[in-house]
């Protein structure tokens, strides 16, 4: 079996949605496909904000990770987000995770990012061990995340 990873463009939009899509129903929320063309769309117009990669086994679409990229005051530079990342069932626990996180990571290499950042759930075993072999932890000094959404 051969793994690939390539970097998305604009025309992977359809695909990148449809991936979603399964990603969402996995938890078992619904996915508005036009936000989600908008989106990407928006992202892979504007290198600055980060990037998507696709993940291949054997040519087939396997999964997909969303890496979105910030000025923070706190690292004095560049940190990033792991915003997405998705693995179709039939394909995980065979390095595809590794594989489309090493292309993730060596991106924030180049660009000089200096902190990495992921929202994982406590409970998922598998994508915490991934997650930390990649020297990902959890960051707990006692604050927490507030958020409010803005707009329509």
């Amino acid at each position: 079996m051969t793994t690939a990873t390539r970097k998305a463009s604009l025309g992977d939009v359809p695909l990148l949605v449809d991936l979603m899509e399964e990603f969402y129903a996995e938890g078992i929320y619904p996915l508005d496909r036009e936000w989600a063309r908008a989106s990407f769309s928006a992202l892979l117009q504007d290198d600055s904000r980060g990037a998507v990669w696709i993940v291949y086994q054997d040519s087939e679409p396997a999964g997909y990770v969303v890496l979105t990229i910030r000025f923070s005051m706190e690292f004095g530079g560049l940190d990033a987000f792991i915003d997405d990342m998705f693995i179709r069932p039939s394909y995980r626990r065979k390095g595809l995770g590794r594989a489309v996180l090493a292309a993730l990571f060596e991106e924030c290499e180049r660009r000089k990012v200096l902190a990495v950042h992921v929202e994982v759930g406590q409970d998922n075993v598998a994508a915490n061990a991934l997650y930390r072999s990649f020297g990902l932890k959890p960051y707990d000094d006692g604050r927490q995340m507030l958020t409010v959404r803005l707009g329509s």
